[in-house]
């Protein structure tokens, strides 16, 4: 299936929306920025994670991002979206608009991989740094484990 340069965008955004807004429930220095990390790691590795998803190819292999079709802006967060749990609002529609958009050009089975992957990026980055000194600590806060629930759910 082709897709255009703005569905692709579509479809990457959603991925990195939950994971930032998993990162921004707990805002920590150091905890941020490991986050931050284990998200990027979760998107360089998911092109061959998914070798055969031809959505994920489309967006997320290494020739899909040289090509530049897709335009990933830093999403414009505001700090009221953080504090009032908008952001997880946010990733959670952006996860409906790039699903809405694949029923019906992408197989079953690819969407569930897709979903699999957006879940993957969350569930990274909460489990990516702790509470305490320089990310140590208990790994998955109270609020990363409300915002998984509420993920899982919108996936499901």
């Amino acid at each position: 299936m082709v897709y255009t340069p703005q569905e692709l965008t579509t479809i990457a955004e959603a991925p990195m929306l939950t994971g930032l807004a998993v990162a921004m429930v707990d805002i920590g220095i150091v905890s941020t920025a490991i986050e931050a990390a284990a998200l990027s790691k979760e998107i360089a590795g998911v092109a061959k994670k998914y070798p055969s998803n031809s959505v994920i190819q489309a967006v997320f292999s290494e020739a899909a991002l040289k090509s530049g079709d897709i335009k990933l802006q830093k999403p414009d967060v505001k700090p009221e979206e953080v504090e009032s749990g908008a952001l997880i609002d946010k990733a959670i529609a952006a996860i409906h608009t790039a699903l809405s958009l694949l029923d019906g050009k992408a197989t079953p089975a690819e969407i569930v991989e897709y979903k699999a992957f957006v879940y993957a990026c969350a569930d990274a980055v909460a489990h990516a740094a702790g509470d305490g000194l320089f990310g140590s600590g208990n790994k998955v806060s109270d609020k990363e484990a409300v915002a998984l629930l509420k993920f899982k759910a919108a996936l499901t």
